[in-house]
This record gives structure tokens, C-alpha cells and sequence, in this order.
């Protein structure tokens, strides 16, 4: 069949000008069947086979190792492709291309890989291979393109690869591997990227890293390298992507990189890298575009010793990282000059003074992270003109003055918005209440005083489920940008590409009046606290409309009443504290509040009852209780007056008889006197011990 005339006029195959079948391209064809039937013996002539893309099940055959002249051999995205490599792969020694990416494969690549000594491109991306990476792969001296991503590859990288004098791209990310990265790494002169991310390499990188002129690409983030940074990594001049965050560097020297004059991107967000600023910046031209070194130890100011700022010639920088580290000192002007800055988080530093605003803000200015520093003065008015702002983080500083009501008309696209840990004061204004898109409302920690605002129709973004919402920007860093925020009474890792969280934080002020029943149309909210204020009045009815709620904290205020039925609607509620109010009645039931069973959550509330407090006396039992109660005290008292009048009765009348004398007489009627006085005092005791013992 394979000389047959007609099967060359099929779509799917193509024949030499022998007529014999060379070619079989069956991509997305939409086969659903096995491999197991084919026999690859009656293609002795196919050059290229294509199976990408269908339901194929099973495993790969044995047999396919008898298409001898395969030049090109793809069978990528079946996921439902179990088994091994088999072993008769290594028969094909004119394999040129082998991509079997996205199957459901097991098992460890087959040492005899190694026989394949054509081969250029190797993918095995996504198959779920286990093992170690044979060494017999360093056979492969022409191969151009490796990649081994995200399988389960356990072991070293052996050195033989450095034998693979032609590779230009070396993927292992996501696997299991450790060791270090081997010496003869820097005889692959014709490297471009090197890909070692999220393994558990480790170790210092050898010194001769980077003598590829060509190398452009390295990421090597997600493991445990130590040391100092090979100073190596420019030598060649091209490098325009660097990625150490999350590994264990402790410094750079001095104009490491001196040489990277097309770097565009550099971060080492996560090491425990100590160093003055200007030893990791000085020599970088003014076309590197972002800078990740947040959560290191590195020192200084952004001004050098002349009073000259740095980073300010930067004109094409983008993304600028520098939080949780130690530096200090005032910031620069020319920041807000920067044209393409979009991002810049210096939040968890030591900076001080007041922020220096020129006479314009950037248009690509988006995020702006100063949370944490000692910053003062008031909401600075320059904020007025960063009209793009979508985050904007001042928590934990020294701000004060009032919130400023043009916030919301000068700043339309905010979606996040702290404010906590300051010192601003009075009313929180009405117009804040204008934020179409805000998300995060955090005022908590103040010293904001008067009601709060009541009026939320336009906070359009609470109003409903916030969906997962992506983000337009190109550095791969900044979609993985986090603000920590409390959720829950704990820290939350915010992120800036997801954005599904929606709540509001007015805690720890002086707020008082009423809690407004327009918060209860903000259906999209997940938080809510309006802990430690003056706020009074009832827990508002309509609580349980709030049904994606997950955390409720309306503790330390002075609230009144019963706790609304209707917070047993909250099915999603896990986190709940009404603690420190005046709170009476019964604690409402619900199948999500019964999982809340810490008694702490509802204590210093003395009129509340029920689970997880004591139980409530049942009303009509205690009113019977009362009523019959009331009947015995009548009782009692009627037969002890019939009593203590019989008695004086009984003796005025024999008084008379027995004492005719006037002075005896008188005598006489005085103890009656005195007698009658006593017990009645006796009785009206024994009336209230009566009277007390009923009460309990």
C-alpha cells in the first residue's frame, strides 16, 4: 500500500517522487484510538510524522523504531498517551527532530537517547519523566535545542553536557534536580538561554559562567545557589534577561555589570544579597527597563555623595523593586520624570521626609508601593496628577491631615487603596465613596473621627463577584507582584494579576453613629472590619445579604441589640469576632456558624446567650415559673398576718383579765408592742430569703 498511487492523493500524506509515502501529518486530525494496531514495518521510506494534537490513548509502540528513516517525529499534546519512552527510539540514528511535549508519559528517558547523534531539537516538555538525565545524552554534540521542562527529572545535570558544543537552549525548569550546575557548562560557546528555574540546585555558579558571546537568557531563579554573583555573567555582552530571585546569593561585586549593555531585565527579588545600592546599580546604562532586588539587605541612598541622584537617567525604566531592604534617606524629584516607569514599590525601608512631587506625574505611572517607610506630611496634592494610579499603598507611615475629597475625581482608576497606620484625622469624606473601581479600602489605624459614609451605589467593583482580571504588562515579575494585606486576622498575599478580593478595613479609629445599612449592598465584599470604634446602634437586618462575606469583625464598639437572624446567611463566613459589645438575646444558628464554636468571638457582650455561650432559659417555662411564683408570695403573706394577728389577738384579750392594774396593763401592751414588732421583722426577713431563693 505504501506504493499505492491513490494513497498519495490523501490529504494527510505525502509521498516522494518515487511514490513512496514520506511524509504523514496527522495534527488535529481528531484521532481517538491507540497506537497499538499500526504497523511501522510498512513504512521503511516516511520521513516525518505528525500525531500532535488528538485523543490518542495507550502507549507509544516499540515498533515505532522500525521507521528507520524518520527525519522528524511529533506526537505532542495527548495527554491521554500512558507508558514509557521505549527504548527501540534510539534505532532511529537519522531522527533530526523529537517532539513528544504535553503527553501523559512516565517513566525515565531511555539511555539510549544517546544513540540519536543527528538530533538538533529534543522536547520532552510536560511528560512527567522521572529519573535522573542519562549521561549518555552528552552524545548528542549537534544538538541545538534541549528541553526537559516541568517533568519530575531527579539527580544532577551531568557534565558530559558540556560536550553539546551546539546547544543554544537549555530548558530544565520545574523539575527535581540538585547538585550544582557543572563546570563544563562554560564550554557551550553558541549558548543563547539557559533555563534552570524552580529545581533545587545549589551551590556557588562556577566563575567562567557567561562566556557565551551569544547569551541572552538566564534564568536561574527558584533554587538554593549561594555565594557571591559570578561577576562572569556579561563577559559576553548580550545579556538582556537575568532571573536569581529566590536563592540564596549573599553579594555582587563592584561592576558586575559593567558590561550588560543591552540588560533589560534583572532580578533578584529574595537573596540575602548585602550590598550598598550603588555597587548594584552604578554601571547600569540607562536603558534597563526593571529592577527586582526587593527583600535583600542592601544599604545606602538613592543619591550618591555629590547630592546626585540616582537611577535618574534611567529614562526607559519600567518596573523598580526595591522593598524590604535597609535603605534610607530622602527621594529623589526626578522619579516622577521617569516616562516609562509603571511600577515602583520601596515599601519596608527606612525612607524618610516628605515625598518630592515635580510638576507632572507620568501617565504610566500604575503602581505606587511606599508602604512602611517614615515618610510625613499630608496626602501630597502631586498625587492629583498620577491620573492612571491603580494601586496606591501609603500604609505605616507618618502621614497626616485629612483625606482629601478630590481623591476620587483626580484618581478614577483605583482599584486599591491603603491608607492605614497613620495619623490622618477627621471626617472620612463623602466623596471617597466616588471610587468605581476600588476593590481594597484600608483607613484602619487613624485617628478619623464622625460617622461613616453611607451612600455606596457607586462602588460599582463591591457591588458584585470580583472575577480574576489580568493584567497588560510585559515583565513577567510584574504579574507576580503581591501586597500584603490582613485578611482573616492574618497576612494576605494581595495580587495585582488576580485582584478577586474585595473588602473594606475601618478599624481601629474613632468612628461613632450608626454602622450605615448601605454597606449591606456591597454584595462583592469578602472582609469587613470596623473593629475598635464608637459605633453604636443595631448590627443593620439585612446583614446576611453579604453572602460571599468571609471574614466579620465588628468587635471593641459599643453595639446594641439582638444579632440580626439573618448573619446564619453567611455560608461562606470563617473568620467572625462581635466581641466587646452590648449585645443581647440569642446568638442566631446556621450550619456555617455552627462551625465557629469559640465562645471568645461573642465574649463581653453580657445579655448574649446561646451557642457556643450558655444556653437560654426557655420564655414560657420561666414566665409559668414567675407566675407561680408570684402566687406563693401572695399566699405566705396572707397566712402570716392571719398568724401574727391571732397571736396579738390572743393576747390583748387574756391581758385584759390578767392585769387589773393600770401600770401592769400599760407593761403589758407594750411587750404585745414589741412582740408584734419583732415578728413582723422576723417575717418580712423570711418573705425576702423566699423572695431571693425564688429569682435564682
Amino acid at each position: 500500500m505504501a506504493n499505492s498511487t491513490s494513497l498519495c492523493r490523501w490529504r494527510y500524506i505525502t509521498c516522494d517522487s518515487a511514490g513512496h509515502l514520506s511524509e504523514l501529518n496527522l495534527g488535529g486530525a481528531r484521532l481517538n484510538g491507540t497506537l497499538d494496531e499500526l504497523d511501522f514495518s510498512a513504512f521503511p521510506h516516511m520521513e516525518k510524522l505528525t500525531l500532535s494534537r488528538n485523543d490518542l490513548h495507550g502507549t507509544i509502540p516499540a515498533g515505532i523504531g522500525n521507521l528507520t528513516s524518520l527525519v522528524v517525529l511529533r506526537i505532542f499534546d495527548n495527554p491521554s498517551l500512558r507508558g514509557a519512552i521505549p527504548r527501540t527510539i534510539g534505532q532511529l540514528k537519522h531522527l533530526v527532530v523529537l517532539e513528544l511535549d504535553g503527553l501523559g508519559l512516565g517513566g525515565s528517558l531511555p539511555g539510549e537517547i544517546g544513540n540519536l547523534t543527528s538530533l538538533e531539537n529534543l522536547n520532552l516538555n510536560l511528560v512527567v519523566l522521572t529519573g535522573s538525565i542519562p549521561p549518555t545524552i552528552g552524545m548528542l554534540v549537534k544538538l541545538r535545542v534541549l528541553d526537559l521542562e516541568n517533568n519530575n527529572l531527579t539527580g544532577i545535570i551531568p557534565v558530559e553536557i558540556g560536550n553539546m558544543t551546539e546547544l543554544q537552549y537549555m530548558h530544565f525548569q520545574d523539575n527535581y534536580l540538585e547538585g550544582s550546575l557543572p563546570g563544563t557548562i562554560s564550554r557551550l560557546i553558541n549558548l543563547q538561554e539557559l533555563g534552570v528555574s524552580g529545581n533545587q540546585l545549589g551551590g556557588h555558579i562556577v566563575l567562567e559562567f557567561g562566556n557565551s558571546s551569544l547569551l541572552n537568557t538566564v534564568d536561574i531563579a527558584k533554587n538554593n545557589f549561594s555565594g557571591m554573583f559570578p561577576p562572569s555573567i556579561c563577559v559576553g555582552g548580550a545579556l538582556k534577561f537575568l532571573d536569581a530571585r529566590y536563592n540564596g546569593f549573599t553579594g555582587i561585586r563592584h561592576r558586575t555589570f559593567r558590561n550588560c549593555t543591552t540588560l533589560r531585565y534583572v532580578d533578584f527579588t529574595a537573596n540575602n544579597i548585602v550590598a550598598e545600592l550603588r555597587v548594584c546599580f552604578s554601571d547600569h546604562p540607562k536603558w534597563l527597563t526593571t529592577m527586582a532586588f526587593s527583600q535583600n539587605q542592601l544599604y545606602g541612598t538613592l543619591q550618591t555623595d555629590r547630592r546626585e541622584d540616582l537611577l535618574c537617567n534611567l529614562t526607559n525604566l519600567s518596573l523598580l523593586d526595591l522593598s524590604n531592604n535597609a535603605l534610607h534617606g530622602d527621594l529623589p524629584k526626578c522619579f516622577w520624570d521617569l516616562p516609562n516607569l509603571g511600577l515602583m514599590d520601596l515599601s519596608s525601608n527606612s525612607f524618610s521626609g516628605v515625598i518630592p512631587f515635580s510638576r507632572t506625574c507620568q501617565v504610566k505611572l500604575k503602581y505606587l508601593l511606599l508602604a512602611n517607610n517614615h515618610f510625613r506630611g499630608t496626602f501630597r496634592l502631586g498625587l492629583k496628577k498620577c491620573i492612571n494610579l491603580t494601586t496606591l499603598d501609603l500604609g505605616g507611615n507618618d502621614f497626616s491631615g485629612t483625606i482629601p475629597s478630590w481623591a476620587s475625581m483626580s484618581l478614577p482608576k483605583l482599584n486599591f487603596l491603603r491608607l492605614s497606620s497613620n495619623m490622618f484625622d477627621g471626617i472620612i469624606p463623602h466623596e471617597i465613596l466616588q471610587f468605581r473601581r476600588l476593590r481594597v479600602l484600608d483607613l484602619s489605624k487613624n485617628k478619623l473621627t464622625g460617622p461613616v459614609p453611607d451612600d455606596f451605589t457607586n462602588f460599582t467593583a463591591m457591588a458584585q463577584e470580583q472575577e480574576s482580571t489580568g493584567i497588560t504588562y510585559a515583565d513577567p515579575d510584574f504579574s507576580e507582584k503581591r501586597i500584603h494585606i490582613v485578611w482573616k486576622n492574618v497576612n494576605y498575599a494581595y495580587s495585582l494579576r488576580i485582584r478577586a478580593v474585595a473588602g473594606i478595613d475601618l478599624s481601629g479609629n474613632s468612628l461613632s453613629r450608626e454602622i450605615p445599612n448601605g454597606l449591606t449592598t456591597l454584595l462583592g465584599l469578602r472582609y469587613l472590619n470596623l473593629s475598635g470604634n464608637h459605633l453604636s446602634g443595631c448590627i443593620p437586618e439585612d446583614i446576611g445579604n453579604l453572602v460571599l462575606l468571609e471574614s466579620l469583625d465588628l468587635s471593641e464598639n459599643q453595639l446594641s441589640g439582638e444579632i440580626p437572624p439573618s448573619l446564619a446567611a453567611l455560608k461562606s463566613i470563617s473568620v467572625l469576632n462581635l466581641s466587646s459589645n452590648g449585645l443581647s438575646g440569642r446568638i442566631p444558628t446556621g450550619s456555617q456558624l455552627q462551625v465557629l464554636d469559640d465562645p471568645s468571638i461573642y465574649s463581653n457582650n453580657p445579655g448574649l446567650c446561646g451557642f457556643p455561650l450558655e444556653d437560654c432559659i426557655n420564655s414560657s417555662i420561666a414566665a409559668q415559673a414567675e407566675t407561680s411564683l408570684d402566687e406563693d408570695r401572695e399566699t405566705m403573706w396572707v397566712y402570716c398576718f392571719v398568724a401574727a394577728g391571732f397571736i396579738f389577738g390572743f393576747w390583748l384579750y387574756w391581758g385584759i383579765f390578767m392585769f387589773r392594774s393600770k401600770t401592769w396593763r400599760c407593761a403589758f401592751y407594750q411587750y404585745v408592742d414589741d412582740m408584734q414588732a419583732k415578728v413582723t421583722k422576723k417575717i418580712y426577713s423570711f418573705i425576702s430569703r423566699f423572695q431571693a431563693d425564688g429569682s435564682k
